[in-house]
């Protein structure tokens, strides 16, 4: 029986990786989807953008975007700071003021603890371009 419960989640790991995730409105209704490879694509299927593994975002005409450093500031096209994600999922622009929040479940909370929408699966520093800096 140990075995069997192994084999299972090992085999529902491996469905979990690969699997693109989805930001979501406050009422739930699809806003985007983030794939695996970093791919941000719209309720079309349409590309919007590919966040790369070293945190530089391009559109689909490969342009540079923007760029997530690994202290989760974000930098527009231009390299200007447009804020930072915190470590615990805060949200501030560049007078360090509070935008909101991302919470470990993926909800999405402005400063005064309104929902925005979900972004569950997806790191937090993604999350805050959708609903935070309108990178896409």
């Amino acid at each position: 029986m140990k075995k069997i419960v192994l084999l299972l989640s090992f085999v529902l790991c491996l469905a979990a990786v690969g699997r693109s995730q989805t930001v979501r409105n406050a009422n739930n209704s699809f806003i985007a989807k983030m794939e695996s490879n970093g791919t941000v694509r719209d309720g079309n299927n349409s590309m919007l953008a590919r966040i790369q593994s070293d945190g530089v975002i391009r559109d689909p005409n490969n342009r540079y975007l923007g760029k997530v450093e690994t202290d989760g500031t974000v930098r527009d096209r231009n390299n200007s700071a447009l804020g930072k994600v915190e470590s615990d999922g805060r949200v501030r622009n560049t007078n360090n003021s509070t935008l909101g929040r991302i919470y470990p479940d993926g909800a999405v909370r402005d400063k005064n603890n309104h929902t925005l929408g979900y972004a569950r699966d997806i790191p937090a520093r993604y999350a805050a371009l959708f609903f935070f800096f309108n990178l896409f």
